[in-house]
């Protein structure tokens, strides 16, 4: 077998009762993206961890909160990677793609690219009417303040550490993701959004869109962190 070359990227995968599919997801991602895979989990009871390890990952234990896994897992990067990825456990994001998306950042051209599910292709059910929407207004929000326009608030994202460090997100919920991208454009990042396919989870449950109360839960902490980080200073230099 030839030697692959190593990619100096870190792929953060946070979890919560995956094990049917995180093994999957782990193993899709290429080998010059795998060398420095973690899975964050938040306390897993059917057997994710297992799984997760042996699919060849990294597995720390994280507590609750979307957020704190991937702070949490960004944090338990290998030193010597400048750029670190993210992506959902549940095998609806495109890992084999993860080089489209970590790519501009190893190339020093973006600080940060995010994917967009809603300018690529979908599969049907892949997401629901309300996952759409919730992008759509989050990027005009974002655009009204910022004049960066986003189309999705995709988990499938990838940003160089250092820019990573300089926003300093505090946010340990769901509203991660949004306080990731609002502040990315206040920073002046250089980002770039790529049309992805996205796929239906390939099983298990979702944790939002799966249930009223899981999607009310995470619109009401994006809605309360958008708000707190358009009040709050911009990162600094």
């Amino acid at each position: 077998m030839e030697p692959v070359s190593r990619e100096p990227v870190s792929v953060v995968i946070p979890t919560l009762n995956e094990a049917d599919t995180i093994g999957a997801v782990i193993r899709e991602i290429p080998r010059a993206y795998a060398a420095d895979i973690i899975v964050a989990d938040s306390g897993s009871t059917d057997g994710t961890q297992g799984a997760a390890r042996a699919a060849g990952a990294r597995v720390i234990e994280a507590g609750r909160g979307y957020g704190r896994a991937c702070a949490l897992g960004a944090a338990a990067a290998f030193p010597v990677n400048r750029v670190v990825a993210f992506l959902d456990g549940d095998g609806a994001d495109r890992g084999d793609l993860i080089g489209q998306i970590a790519g501009p950042v190893l190339a020093g051209t973006h600080d940060f690219v995010i994917a967009s599910r809603t300018r690529g292709k979908r599969e049907p059910g892949s997401m629901l009417w309300h996952q759409i929407l919730a992008g759509r207004l989050a990027g005009w929000g974002i655009g009204a303040l910022t004049r960066v326009r986003y189309s999705d608030m995709c988990a499938f994202r990838a940003i160089d550490r250092a820019a990573l460090e300089r926003l300093s997100l505090r946010e340990m919920t769901y509203g991660w993701n949004i306080e990731m991208q609002m502040q990315a454009a206040r920073a002046s990042l250089r980002i770039l959004e790529v049309p992805m396919p996205y796929r239906r989870r390939a099983g298990g449950a979702s944790k939002v869109a799966g249930s009223l109360k899981g999607t009310l839960r995470a619109a009401s902490r994006i809605g309360a962190t958008f708000v707190r980080v358009a009040a709050g200073p911009a990162p600094g230099p």
